[in-house]
């Protein structure tokens, strides 16, 4: 009895929370290229050395889970296995980020990997999972789809600025060729003008000496 009673208190006294684990949506990594798996994490307690991560794989076809990655004060990468030698650290725990490193990936890489956080007394709560999907052509996803949309968009852009400004320039050579022609033909007017003019005033010079 008092040993129970005693556990109630210590329960109350201090409650066991859950943890919050966050990972992205399902991946998909072109073949023999470099992956970054992040998990990231919230916690009730600061994060500080009596952390865990366990990183553990899921094959997509039938088999056992595999190991992959373990983190207490700082980084044990497997020794053995598939992820040998490909798995590095590239997280921060004083910043709730448990992420690794998958380099080189291939198809037999295609599962799920699960991330188990630990910070007692936090110790329960979700796991988190990554869906990755190795493929040999990457193909378009939204956010290519909207970049290809953005960068249309701006190559007409600069294509109506660069005809509106080759019109504007033909639009002002036409106006001063214009001009030219107008003050050509008022030059022309006034000498033809001054020609006229000039056997007048002989006839009128010559009949004053008669």
């Amino acid at each position: 009895m008092a040993a129970g009673a005693s556990v109630r208190l210590l329960l109350v006294l201090w409650p066991v929370a859950a943890m919050d684990i966050y990972t992205p949506t399902p991946l998909e990594v072109l073949n023999g290229t470099d992956v970054r798996l992040k998990c990231t994490f919230h916690s009730d307690v600061p994060p500080g050395k009596q952390v865990t991560v366990t990183w553990n794989f899921r094959p997509q076809t039938s088999g056992p889970d595999q190991n992959v990655f373990y983190y207490h004060e700082e980084p044990y990468p497997p020794t053995t296995g598939r992820f040998s030698g490909r798995v590095t650290w590239d997280g921060n725990i004083h910043k709730s980020d448990a992420s690794i490193m998958l380099w080189n990936v291939n198809p037999a890489d295609n599962g799920t990997f699960q991330c188990h956080v630990k910070n007692p007394p936090d110790v329960g709560g979700n796991i988190g999972e990554i869906q990755l999907a190795v493929v040999l052509r990457v193909s378009f996803s939204e956010i290519h789809i909207l970049a290809v949309t953005i960068g249309s968009a701006c190559a007409l852009m600069i294509v109506i600025v660069v005809v509106v400004v080759v019109c504007q320039q033909r639009r002002r050579k036409r106006r001063e060729k214009n001009v030219e022609m107008v003050e050509t033909e008022c030059n022309r007017s006034e000498k033809e003008k001054l020609k006229s003019s000039e056997p007048q005033e002989a006839v009128l010079g010559h009949a004053e000496r008669v």
